[in-house]
């Protein structure tokens, strides 16, 4: 017999609470959310944060206008995280207890793994890379470079965040000036394994950060093939040995500044490649000019909110004989938890999503530090 005392309302407040814990990437940027409702692969309109710079008064000249023109961009809802399970477990839990410990928990962890993983991979929007691909990053150099990437870029200092895959953790966690109390002003990276705010940056790690397979197998003296006018957007890689192709997020560094692939390129052809689409604009280049073409590397990054945005709408109740479900929101966090019945095998099911999409707004707003 079914548990009447657990309901879909407690199971969907007991979950969130926990799937928020979990949540490192979307709790780190900037969110829309709404009442309204849209369905899986709808496109709405977000308002950019807006971003005003603070100059110094000239007497003499006066004040000089800010822009303050609102710009919108397109975030399609194409992410649905769901965590389906057979009713039985479920059902004959007796207390919220082992409700935690057989359905709640565990779909909260899996849930945020998932958001926490599609949010990391907008990297491959992030054309400014400090670090070595292939090598973990294991002294604040890396801290330091990325700080200089975004002072460079005029980014506000304060809000700023930085998200490390394990091993880069793990080796921040035993550099001296972060564990010994009296250079730290703090014991929290030696007794917790937290290393906190560090150089302008609050840190966090998460499992989900991406690694980038980049996709050219070989190459060797790359160099532009032919003229580039400055501002284009596309140029032709040709080299003594170049085969593969370059993949969406690859990073290409040309004349000291880094660029990012920004859609895949067609395979190499006679050790050339033609139509290579990057990002930021190019400055003016010829044959002669070289090009680094990184490695395959871990992709932490390190960003300010606005950078990118996390945009969320509650689920409807569905349709259906024999279907119960409850949506719950919090802090721009929207999870609902469904009830079925499966006909054919004669059980009920009980299913628990989100759905949401993510955007890059600002990517000078971040910086990859590769590892």
């Amino acid at each position: 017999m079914a548990n009447t005392f657990i309901t879909l309302k407690l199971i969907a407040r007991e979950a969130l609470p926990r799937l928020i814990e979990n949540l490192v990437f979307p709790n780190l940027v900037y969110r829309n959310f709404s009442a309204d409702f849209k369905n899986l692969g709808d496109t709405i309109q977000v308002r950019k944060p807006t971003i005003l710079t603070a100059e110094e008064f000239n007497q003499e000249t006066g004040v000089t206008y800010q822009d303050m023109n609102e710009d919108s961009v397109d975030v399609k809802l194409d992410k649905l995280a769901t965590v389906d399970a057979k009713a039985s477990a479920i059902e004959t839990a007796v207390n919220i207890d082992d409700l935690n410990r057989v359905f709640i928990e565990p779909a909260a962890v899996a849930l945020a793994e998932k958001i926490n993983a599609d949010g990391l991979a907008l990297y491959k929007d992030v054309p400014y890379a400090v670090g070595t691909a292939g090598t973990t990053p294991a002294d604040l150099s890396v801290l330091a470079n990325a700080r200089k990437q975004l002072n460079i870029n005029k980014a506000p200092v304060s809000g700023r965040v930085a998200v490390w895959d394990p091993e880069a953790d793990a080796a921040f966690t035993q550099i001296p000036a972060v564990v010994n109390a009296e250079k730290s002003g703090s014991t929290q990276a030696l007794r917790e394994g937290s290393i906190g705010r560090l150089m302008g940056f609050e840190n966090y790690m998460a499992q989900g950060v991406a690694h980038h397979e980049s996709g050219i197998t070989g190459s060797s003296a790359v160099k532009v093939s032919g003229s580039v006018s400055e501002g284009a957007t596309s140029l032709g890689l040709t080299a003594t040995t170049l085969t593969g192709k370059l993949l969406k997020g690859d990073i290409l560094t040309i004349k000291g500044k880094t660029y990012v692939v920004t859609e895949d390129s067609a395979e190499a052809s006679a050790n050339a490649i033609s139509g290579v689409k990057v990002y930021p604009a190019l400055p003016a280049l010829n044959s002669s000019t070289t090009v680094t073409i990184a490695a395959s590397h871990t992709a932490n990054l390190a960003f300010l909110p606005m950078a990118f945005a996390y945009v969320t709408r509650p689920l409807m109740n569905p349709d259906g004989q024999g279907v119960m479900s409850y949506v719950t929101s919090y802090n721009g966090i929207s999870l609902r938890v469904t009830k079925g019945y499966d006909q054919k095998y004669k059980r009920s099911t009980y299913s628990m999503d989100v759905l949401y999409g993510y955007k890059t707004i600002y990517p000078e707003l971040a910086v990859r530090a590769m590892g």
